[in-house]
């Protein structure tokens, strides 16, 4: 018996978490390091620079989420593992794809607009809101590729 199939979907299911969970770390750390500048010379900013800092982090959340959803679809988590064939790993790989490097690269980009968010706190705390906007519109990338992983996910037979 060849276990390469589920090989395969156990790789997809790392790759969506890890990947997206990098790009996450790396976007939350670009936020986090303009946050502690701002909020250095302006403490009352802390909330508002906050919520920009987490923003980059929901995508890592969807990787784990992607990674979790296929690894209880194909019985890894409930200790009776199917028996995949390799076209069928194959396709559970491909799957996570869209997860994997759509979070890693919404993450890094979102990072960098609550970055630049940051510098609308700094100077105009009121318009805040539109900063938040700015960096969740990236958001909407995140979530297109959490919807196709979803979808492929759980009509492959």
């Amino acid at each position: 018996m060849s276990n390469l199939g589920l090989v395969l979907a156990i790789v997809g299911a790392v790759l969506a978490a890890m990947l997206a969970g990098i790009g996450s770390a790396r976007g939350v750390g670009l936020v986090g390091e303009a946050a502690a500048g701002l909020v250095s010379q302006d403490p009352s900013k802390f909330s508002k620079a906050l919520i920009l800092q987490l923003l980059p982090g929901t995508q890592g959340l969807y990787g784990l989420l992607i990674a979790v959803l296929l690894l209880s679809r194909i019985g890894l988590l409930s200790g009776a593992p199917q028996e995949l064939t390799t076209v069928q790993g194959l396709m559970y790989l491909g799957a996570c794809l869209p997860m994997a490097f759509g979070g890693f690269f919404s993450a890094v980009a979102q990072g960098k607009t609550a970055t630049a968010g940051i510098g609308i706190v700094a100077k105009k705390p009121d318009d805040s809101g539109k900063a938040i906007i700015m960096a969740a519109m990236v958001e909407t990338y995140a979530i297109l590729a959490l919807l196709i992983s979803i979808l492929i996910i759980y009509n492959i037979k």
